[in-house]
């Protein structure tokens, strides 16, 4: 299928009836069928199962948790450099943002703005900032991790478009990060300065969730919900979880102004793996 048939097909599914099916389905513990639903996702996508902390199928009683599954603990180690990958993925993009604009693809990008729900006092924080974009596949680890120590100042949740987020969609549609349903979290780093992490939601990504709050998403009511946590202590160290896809999707980082040098070895499209370096 062509590119351009993939996208012109995307705006025409009923993505929101499919969302809401798959994760009817990935929460429903139905023994044999559901075992066999795994067994066949693991050969599809050839999922290596040795780095789970449950290596056996059958230890799992719905896909979704199967799907969010733990890796054994020396599975992943954490980089000393000053930031770490917070997925396993494929890196979509990575950069400068400039003029308060994040590249997407070839000659496409959103802005920062568009990003944060509109929030205009936080996108500036990020101008002249550094940004990483990082797509989860199907055979990917789907919990997402800290790639810094923080301390959690908000959440909103943002409804939106339930397109796929694979590279395909990003060379075909407009602004995609910015206009599908997304979870933003902002923090403030160690050194006092900000960072964002955006849970960015896709076709079939049947819920997005936080260690903090638990599963935000259904219900989807359809308007923007924030949540403060100024008046709370919560922090998480560098490589704890913060969050996890019931089904896969993308994460967006944003970083502010400053000195920050990617991975030498990140490229667009390469693989990442949770806990390697990735910038200093």
């Amino acid at each position: 299928m062509s590119e351009r048939l993939f996208v012109l097909l995307q705006h025409l599914m009923p993505k929101l009836a499919m969302t809401r099916f798959a994760g009817s389905v990935a929460n429903w513990e139905g023994g044999s069928l559901t075992q066999w639903i795994i067994r066949r996702f693991i050969a599809r996508y050839k999922v290596d199962m040795s780095e789970a902390a449950a290596s056996d199928p059958a230890a799992y009683a719905s896909f979704n948790a199967f799907f969010t599954r733990a890796l054994r603990a020396d599975a992943r180690p954490l980089s000393s450099e000053r930031l770490a990958c917070p997925v396993d993925g494929a890196i979509s993009q990575f950069g400068r943002i400039e003029q308060g604009q994040i590249f997407q693809a070839k000659g496409r990008s959103y802005s920062a703005q568009a990003l944060l729900a509109g929030d205009a006092e936080w996108a500036r924080r990020f101008d002249d900032g550094h940004f990483a974009t990082i797509y989860l596949s199907p055979r990917d680890y789907h919990r997402i991790h800290m790639p810094c120590a923080g301390r959690l100042l908000r959440m909103s949740y943002v409804p939106g478009e339930l397109y796929s987020v694979n590279p395909a969609t990003a060379r075909g549609v407009d602004r995609l990060f910015a206009r599908n349903e997304r979870v933003i979290c902002l923090f403030e780093g160690q050194d006092g300065q900000p960072f964002a992490l955006v849970l960015v939601g896709a076709t079939i990504v049947g819920s997005m969730a936080t260690v903090w709050h638990g599963v935000i998403n259904p219900p989807r009511p359809g308007q923007i919900r924030h949540w403060d946590y100024h008046d709370q202590d919560i922090r998480l160290a560098k490589g704890e979880e913060m969050g996890r896809f019931l089904l896969g999707s993308t994460v967006v980082l944003l970083f502010p102004q400053g000195p920050l040098n990617f991975n030498l070895a990140w490229q667009a499209a390469g693989a990442v793996r949770m806990g390697e370096a990735m910038a200093d």
